[in-house]
């Protein structure tokens, strides 16, 4: 009867570690770096004159910045592993990641170029600038430390929201605390997935903080 009762309570914990494990990959995979510039010009048409603009015109610089930012670096990611036999695992590894970020940070500098021959107002390009900064230094951390560039959008998100709160005037306070916890969750899932240590956790949302909050005032 023990012995029963305690297969039962292996079976349940093992049920419980899958179920975390399944929440975990989705949470990466929601909260996907590549959506960075998305959210922030979704910030950008709530809390600035741009919310002014038509909504016509709102969902066409979320189009065009949705195409050149998620889609196109996806795809041609997607495309390069393929070609090349690599599992996910593989992809994820240090060694794995350099061409993947070539092909991000080109894809984000024909954003930035076409946003400019389109004339788009100067603050949604500098959420482009702070993305491609914050992808460059991975790149080069990369080669010697597999820092998160999951917190590491994170952090630069919640950079750009302190410094357009700077130059704008706006409270920060609830973007801060919610972006502070979206990074411990999304923190949480990739180190429970094995994918980083908590030092390439917290490495990656300090570095992406300090890229994305100069990137914006500098741009």
């Amino acid at each position: 009867m023990t012995q029963h009762a305690h297969n039962i309570g292996k079976k349940a914990a093992a049920g419980q570690q899958r179920i975390i494990l399944l929440m975990a990959r989705y949470i990466s995979i929601i909260f996907t770096p590549f959506y960075l510039p998305l959210v922030g010009l979704a910030g950008l048409f709530s809390f600035t004159y741009l919310s002014m603009m038509p909504w016509v015109y709102k969902i066409f610089v979320l189009l065009t910045a949705y195409c050149f930012t998620v889609f196109l670096p996806t795809t041609l990611i997607h495309i390069y592993r393929r070609y090349q036999g690599w599992s996910l695992l593989k992809l994820f590894s240090r060694e794995g990641r350099m061409i993947p970020y070539v092909i991000s940070i080109l894809s984000y500098l024909a954003c930035f170029y076409v946003m400019n021959a389109m004339h788009f107002p100067h603050f949604m390009s500098s959420i482009v600038v702070a993305a491609i900064a914050i992808q460059i230094i991975c790149a080069l951390i990369n080669n010697r430390w597999k820092i998160s560039t999951h917190t590491a959008a994170i952090g630069g998100t919640t950079g750009a929201v302190v410094a357009f709160s700077l130059i704008i005037g706006f409270n920060p306070l609830w973007w801060f605390c919610v972006l502070i916890i979206l990074a411990g969750v999304v923190g949480t899932g990739r180190m429970l997935l094995r994918l980083h240590s908590l030092g390439e956790i917290v490495g990656g949302y300090l570095v992406g903080l300090f890229a994305g909050l100069t990137a914006v005032i500098l741009s």
